[in-house]
C-alpha cells in the first residue's frame, strides 16, 4: 500500500489548518473540498485514495481540511468564504507555492471563485466540479434548493448525522452497486469530518452563499465539470457558471453522482488532467477583485470655519494617524487621501466592515464623525492605485451614508454570509453616473 502523506499544520488568524502535500509534478494543485473532509480518514477509502493519487500523478497536490472540520481546529463556527480564502493563502505560503491551480468541489467552488478573482496572479487555473454560484433558489436563479428542501436537509443533520440512513449520505451514494457498504464508510467519514453542530452551521452558511456578482471578475482559465444527473446540485448551476465566466469551458458527464470519486471518476480526472497540463502560465492580471472602503469626515467645512485652518490641519493629521493604525490592524491598504476622506482596499468585505466600525470608534474622541461606504467589485490596478466602476460605486455608496453609518452594496452583503454581521435594508437607489438601481444595506454593528 502506498504511504499515507504526513499531516502538517499552519496557523491562519486564530486557527490551525491541517494540510498534506503529495506528488512532485511541475505545477501546484490545491484541492478545495466540498461540504466536510478529513485528510487522514480519506485514505481509508479506496475510492478517495485512488482519486487523489491519480491527481498527484501529474502535479504537486495540496489537500487541506477547512476550519471547523476534519483535522483542522474544530472549536470554531467561523465558516465565511473570506476566512477560508485567507486559510488557503496561509497554506500556499507555508508550502512555498507562488502560484497554484485550484480544484473546487461542490461547496469549495464559491470560495475558489472568490480566491481566483481576488488573487489572479497566484491562480494559474480554476477547475469547478459539481458546484454553484448561489445555493438557494431565487426568482432570477431557479436552480437552488427552496425553503422546504433546506428544512429537510437541516432536520436530517440534527436527527441522522453520521448514520448510514442520513439523507446527505444517500444523495451522495445513490446508484452505486454496493450502496450499504459505501453508505457505512461515508457515515464513518462524515463523523470523522465534522460534528452535527458544525455540519449544520456549514449548511446554513451554504444556504446564504451568492457569488454571482464576482463571476465576471474571474479571468483565469476555468473548467466547469458537472454530471447531468447530479442529485445534490443540478446541472443548471454549472451552465450558469459557464455562461457568466468569460472563456470558461463546460464539460457535462452523463452520470447520477455528486461525489467525484464515485462512478466513472476517470472521466472527471481525464478532463482535469487534459485541461491543467495544457494550460499556459498566465501573467499577473492588471485587474482584480477588491473591496473598497470610502470614508469621509462629516461636517468638515463647518468644523474648519469654527476652529480655523491651522487647528484643523493639526486635527486632520491626528485623524489620519488614527485611521492608518486601524487600517494596519485590519490589514487594509491605503490607496489615497483627498481632503477630509480616504480610500482603502481590502481582500475581503467582512474585514472592511469591521474596520469601518473601528474607524468610527477611533476618531470619535477627536470630536469627529465619519460616514463609510463599502463595495466589492472588479478594479483596475494602476501602479499603487485602483480605478474602475467598482471604485465609483464605492464612492457613491459612501455619499449616501448618514453620519456614523456604514453603508454597503448588496454584493458586500451577499459575500459575508455566515460572518455573523447583520444588515438593515436601505432600499434601492440610483447612484450618480452608475447604471441601474442599486440595493444598499446598513451594517448593524455591536
Amino acid at each position: 500500500m502506498a504511504e499515507t502523506p504526513e499531516t502538517h499544520y499552519v496557523r491562519s488568524d486564530d486557527v490551525h489548518i491541517a494540510y498534506q502535500v503529495l506528488g512532485d509534478g511541475p505545477f501546484d494543485l490545491l484541492f478545495v473540498p466540498g461540504f466536510v473532509s478529513n485528510v487522514e480518514a480519506l485514505w481509508r477509502s479506496p475510492d478517495q485514495s485512488a482519486f487523489f493519487r491519480r491527481l498527484a500523478s501529474f502535479c504537486r497536490l495540496i489537500l487541506f481540511d477547512k476550519r471547523g472540520t476534519g483535522m483542522s481546529d474544530r472549536g470554531t463556527h467561523d465558516f465565511t468564504l473570506e476566512q477560508r480564502m485567507h486559510d488557503v493563502q496561509a497554506i500556499l505560503d507555508a508550502v512555498g507555492s507562488k502560484q497554484a491551480a485550484l480544484f473546487g468541489v461542490s461547496e469549495g467552488g464559491p470560495m475558489s471563485l472568490l480566491y481566483a478573482a481576488t488573487y489572479p496572479h497566484r491562480t494559474s487555473a480554476l477547475v469547478i466540479y459539481g458546484s454553484y454560484a448561489k445555493r438557494s433558489r431565487a426568482s432570477d436563479y431557479p436552480f437552488g434548493w427552496d425553503h422546504q428542501q433546506w428544512g429537510r436537509v437541516l432536520e436530517d443533520i440534527e436527527e441522522n448525522w453520521g448514520s448510514p440512513q442520513s439523507l446527505n449520505i444517500g444523495m451522495r451514494t445513490a446508484g452505486t452497486e454496493d450502496d450499504s457498504l459505501r453508505a457505512s464508510r461515508t457515515a464513518s467519514y462524515f463523523r470523522a469530518s465534522a460534528s452535527p453542530g458544525a455540519a449544520a452551521a456549514i449548511m446554513r452558511m451554504n444556504r446564504d452563499i451568492d457569488v454571482r456578482h464576482i463571476l465576471s471578475a474571474t479571468h483565469v482559465p476555468t473548467l466547469v465539470i458537472h454530471r447531468t444527473g447530479d442529485p445534490v446540485v443540478e446541472i443548471g448551476h454549472a451552465r450558469y457558471l459557464a455562461q457568466h465566466i468569460s472563456g470558461a469551458k463546460l464539460v457535462e458527464l452523463s452520470e447520477s453522482f455528486h461525489t467525484p470519486w464515485l462512478g466513472d471518476r476517470d472521466a472527471i480526472l481525464d478532463a482535469v488532467e487534459q485541461f491543467l497540463t495544457g494550460t499556459q502560465r498566465v501573467q499577473a492580471s492588471e485587474r482584480l477583485l477588491a473591496t473598497v472602503l470610502f470614508a469621509d469626515i462629516v461636517g468638515s467645512t463647518e468644523r474648519v470655519a469654527a476652529i480655523g485652518d491651522k487647528p484643523w490641519r493639526e486635527l486632520l493629521n491626528e485623524f489620519f494617524v488614527r485611521v492608518r493604525e486601524v487600517l494596519r490592524h485590519y490589514r487594509g491598504r491605503e490607496i489615497s487621501t483627498a481632503g477630509d476622506g480616504f480610500l482603502a482596499a481590502f481582500d475581503g468585505p467582512a474585514r472592511a466592515i469591521r474596520c469601518a466600525n473601528a474607524l468610527g470608534d477611533a476618531v470619535r474622541p477627536l470630536g469627529l464623525e465619519v460616514r463609510c461606504g463599502i463595495h466589492t467589485g472588479e478594479c483596475e490596478l494602476i501602479g499603487h492605485d485602483l480605478a474602475g466602476i467598482a471604485v465609483h460605486i464605492g464612492a457613491r455608496v459612501a455619499a449616501l451614508a448618514t453620519p456614523g453609518e456604514v453603508l454597503v452594496s448588496q454584493t458586500v452583503r451577499d459575500l459575508v454570509a455566515g460572518s455573523g454581521l447583520a444588515f438593515e435594508d436601505r432600499g434601492s437607489h440610483s447612484l450618480k453616473g452608475v447604471p441601474d438601481e442599486w440595493r444598499l444595506f446598513r451594517a448593524v454593528l455591536n
